[in-house]
């Protein structure tokens, strides 16, 4: 967009604060039913946390640097919004090492059914587990196709959604128990348990047995994706979903006016001024609706409201660019396939307890867990075409039970403490020191970067570096939630960020459903 792009009229149908994936959508959706729309944006460039970027100097490696997978976004808004933007497929679903009597071993889940199943078999000594899995997984696969499509519908109630579920014993298991139980019921092999459990934990501070629940709204939103709970590749990194929601919004009629930052929110319930900031100073513009993509604690300061408590966040964010992926112990496994899924590393069942008990006490997990995946593998296109003629990969981290708290006595410290303590529990499991295949920058430096999240709040102002704005919550109504759950005690004002009900993930959901707030509306 050009450079210096800002508002061309003085009051607009819609102004949206906040130019991430889902103020892009809810932009695009508006400017394409003949709305007035303006984008007010703070940073230089629109994405928000949903951008690709160089970070290493001298590099042509272009990562997806704070959200790397596509689950949640529905086609239909690829398909409305007519985005130039596409996914592809992992072969592999996850891959997870361990040492069983001595000797390297582990868990490859993917490149077939027989090809699984013989890996579960090998690890567990039999049929058991594998069996167990497929049950699982066949039950959250039936329930993804019942519910991801009520994701962009006005919510359901809670016997609403029961009813469209039509299973007993996925909605007790889900919506009811802790996940542990049904985890402990299923499952014998404490690796094979921590595997399942780990999808209720991204993101998420919480035990297995966590009685509010928030493990399993975690675990949901992990499973219900696309309707099959598959994880895919953003094809040319996360930013060309981002890129193409701009080029829509814009196309559309959209301004999109980075640089811009909202800093109040002046409504009566029917009309709305918003002041905004620039490097040349404040205006004002005024609008019949205003959309906020920004936190829910944002959304207060800037309503003049009185703010919710912050939802910590509890993640250690990596990304790497290496020279060759390294050798692992386990040669029955070929590291391209290890790395191409998700590659978990020290998240047994028990190590999770562990590692929860511990961040929850106070300290630093002593074997922190985390899973990696490589997207070059699938989408070698982020990678210059030298990088890819020599063999380069990206390795992408994601650390859990990092709670935000162990960092407020010395970021810099603790942080550096954690990736010490994150890449030692990988390099167990290889065949050489990861540090040996780190590639280099322009000016000698290892290729690696870590974000904690204390700094995810300061540079993307994700309140206690939480990556989904606020708890996730369930997806149905319940007393405040509104019609689509977008709904503040402003009529005009509505949430299209991550903290909407049933926001969360790269998913463009909050977006599409305050945009149709808007328009159902009819004003």
């Amino acid at each position: 967009m050009p450079a210096h792009e800002g508002p061309g009229h003085r009051t607009y149908d819609a102004v949206i604060v906040g130019g991430g994936h889902n103020g892009l959508v809810a932009a695009a959706y508006l400017a394409r039913a003949g709305r007035s729309v303006l984008v007010l944006e703070r940073l230089a460039g629109t994405g928000g946390a949903a951008v690709s970027t160089r970070p290493f100097a001298g590099v042509d490696a272009r990562l997806s640097r704070y959200s790397y997978l596509v689950s949640l976004l529905p086609k239909k808004i690829v398909r409305d919004l007519g985005l130039d933007f596409r996914v592809r497929g992992r072969t592999i679903s996850s891959y997870t090492p361990a040492e069983r009597d001595g000797r390297p071993t582990g868990l490859l889940v993917g490149g077939g059914e027989r090809r699984t199943r013989d890996a579960f078999a090998r690890l567990t000594g039999g049929d058991r587990e594998y069996a167990a899995w497929q049950r699982l997984y066949g039950m959250t696969g039936r329930l993804a196709q019942r519910v991801f499509p009520t994701l962009t519908e006005p919510l359901p109630t809670r016997d609403e959604l029961r009813r469209r579920v039509d299973d007993e014993d996925a909605w007790r298991m889900l919506f009811e128990e802790p996940i542990g139980v049904a985890i402990e019921e299923n499952f014998t092999d404490d690796l094979v348990r921590g595997v399942v459990l780990t999808d209720a934990l991204i993101g998420t501070f919480a035990d297995a047995h966590d009685p509010t629940l928030a493990q399993n709204r975690c675990f949901l939103y992990h499973v219900i994706g696309g309707g099959t709970g598959a994880w895919d590749v953003p094809v040319g990194g996360m930013g060309a979903l981002t890129d193409a929601l701009a080029t829509a919004a814009r196309g559309a009629g959209a301004v999109l006016a980075t640089g811009h930052e909202a800093v109040r929110i002046d409504t009566d319930g029917r009309a709305a001024e918003i002041t905004y900031r620039t490097a040349e100073g404040e205006g004002t513009v005024a609008a019949r609706h205003v959309l906020v993509g920004a936190s829910p604690q944002q959304l207060a300061v800037l309503t003049g409201d009185e703010p919710p408590a912050p939802a910590e966040g509890a993640q250690l964010k990596v990304n790497m660019l290496l020279k060759r992926l390294p050798r692992l112990r386990d040669t029955s496994v070929d590291p391209r396939e290890a790395f191409a899924g998700t590659f978990h590393i020290a998240e047994g069942y028990d190590q999770l307890a562990a590692a929860h008990a511990q961040a929850a006490s106070g300290s630093l997990p002593a074997a922190p867990p985390s899973e990696i995946y490589c997207h070059s593998l699938t989408d070698p296109s982020i990678l210059g075409r030298d990088l890819v003629e020599d063999g380069y990969q990206t390795l992408t981290l994601f650390g859990l039970h990092t709670p935000a708290r162990l960092f407020e006595r010395d970021n810099d410290a603790v942080r550096e403490e954690l990736l010490k303590a994150t890449l030692a529990q990988l390099d167990h499991h290889l065949a050489e020191p990861l540090a040996d295949c780190l590639a280099t920058d322009a000016d000698g430096r290892p290729c690696i970067e870590a974000k904690t999240p204390l700094d995810l709040e300061r540079d993307l102002r994700l309140p206690g570096g939480n990556i989904f704005h606020r708890e996730l919550t369930w997806p149905y109504a319940q007393d405040d939630t509104g019609r689509w759950g977008v709904e503040t005690r402003h009529a005009n004002v509505l949430l299209c960020g991550a903290g909407a009900v049933r926001g969360g993930g790269v998913s463009g959901v909050p977006g599409h459903n305050a945009a149709m707030a808007v328009l159902e509306a009819g004003e």
